[in-house]
């Protein structure tokens, strides 16, 4: 396993209304992040809330290219940006919902959504129209958010102060290349922008930060 040190490229927030970061994805434009009632829509550019939604947003969030998912205490709720609208919600599979305890982090790739369960340590691929459990990774830590980026799956973990963002075998589990964020900085939620970054929820500092992309 590769291991180095999180190279930190810039840091935003606290935010005003928005105390904790939880989930985060990105849409091409904004960075979306969840911060316990509500999601926000920021501009990377500018580093200004554009919009919010009115949403339980405790964990995880994914886009799939046209929608964005919460977890939302033991539901997953697919919902448009556009309109803020709920267009679906599906059951958080295997009783892992209410935030902390359970469901953690959230993708969406290959057609499915990828769950984090944060105490039970593991990485849930499921379907997004029925929340059904399709196959399930372990891990050795705590699990928080999750992403995707060229055919790559990782994940944060955050335990005990220590925090990093490792890729991992996505057949296995095994930990293949890990980034060490600075002692006392924790990943919550995880999110690729596409390319060379990876944004990063900082949880109770309320702070989001961009971490570089190795390769």
């Amino acid at each position: 396993m590769k291991r180095s040190p999180a190279e930190i490229l810039r840091e935003y927030g606290p935010f005003s209304g928005a105390e904790q970061v939880h989930g985060v994805t990105f849409d091409g434009r904004y960075v979306w992040f969840a911060s316990g009632a509500r999601l926000n829509a920021l501009d990377p550019a500018t580093g200004e809330i554009e919009r919010t939604i009115d949403v339980p947003a405790h964990a995880g969030t994914a886009f799939d290219g046209r929608y964005v998912f919460q977890i939302a205490d033991d539901t997953i709720k697919k919902i448009d940006p556009a309109t803020g609208y709920t267009v679906k919600t599906i059951p958080v599979p295997g009783g892992a919902g209410r935030g902390y305890g359970g469901a953690s982090g959230l993708a969406s790739a290959e057609g499915s959504l990828w769950m984090g369960e944060h105490q039970g340590r593991k990485i849930h691929q499921i379907d997004p129209e029925t929340g059904a459990i399709l196959r399930t990774i372990e891990s050795n830590r705590i699990v928080t958010g999750v992403t995707w980026i060229d055919g790559e799956l990782w994940h944060g973990t955050w335990e005990d102060d220590e925090s990093d963002v490792r890729r991992v075998d996505h057949q296995t589990g095994e930990v293949l290349e890990s980034l060490l964020m600075p002692q006392g900085v924790g990943v919550s939620g995880l999110e690729s922008d596409g390319d060379r970054r990876f944004f990063c929820g900082g949880g109770p500092s309320g702070k989001l930060r961009v971490v570089r992309r190795p390769g």
